[in-house]
């Protein structure tokens, strides 16, 4: 009965967590609600971390972010040790497997993602690409600074891992959209 009921708590932590702590939107709706879905979710108060495998997608207003799983890592900040009081804040957020942030016009794609709450930056890295419209970055690492709209591509230590970016010029001859 003890188990079950410690279970209904990290559940109800959980959604507090989702739906008012995890601030993925660039300067935006930090406060969004927030919607994950996947196959299947695994929670541990122990480890303070949730787990979601298959077809993972997390969406807050504007940004959706589509992987095979990720792991929500929070700070445990109980009063006293009380497992009934409980209040967290995500600390980090990793996805792995055919990672995916789609934000308006934009799409960056990476093996690996880790989002680092505190300073509300996002890191892609293994196979790291940016899109827009058309034009196309590739590097080792992305590193997306939501709060200052700012981006780093770096390459890798091998001359063969440079960035590389393709941009295509406006038709000046065609209106613009």
């Amino acid at each position: 009965m003890g188990s079950i009921r410690c279970c209904i708590i990290a559940l109800f932590a959980l959604f507090s967590i989702l739906l008012t702590e995890m601030p993925l939107s660039a300067a935006g709706d930090s406060a969004a609600p927030i919607q994950i879905e996947a196959d299947r979710m695994e929670s541990s108060q122990k480890e303070n971390e949730v787990l979601f495998f298959g077809n993972v997608v997390a969406r807050q207003a504007d940004i959706v972010i589509y992987s095979d799983r990720m792991a929500v890592h929070y700070e445990d900040s109980r009063k006293d040790g009380d497992a009934y009081s409980v209040n967290q804040n995500v600390r980090e957020i990793q996805a792995t497997g055919n990672t995916k942030i789609v934000k308006e016009d934009w799409v960056s794609t990476g093996d690996h993602m880790t989002y680092f709450a505190d300073s509300r930056k996002v890191l892609l890295t293994g196979n790291a690409k940016a899109w827009q419209d058309k034009n196309m970055v590739t590097g080792d690492r992305i590193v997306l600074y939501l709060d200052e709209g700012k981006s780093v591509i770096e390459g890798g230590t091998d001359k063969k891992e440079r960035v590389k970016a393709f941009i295509y010029p406006e038709n000046s001859s065609q209106p613009k959209k």
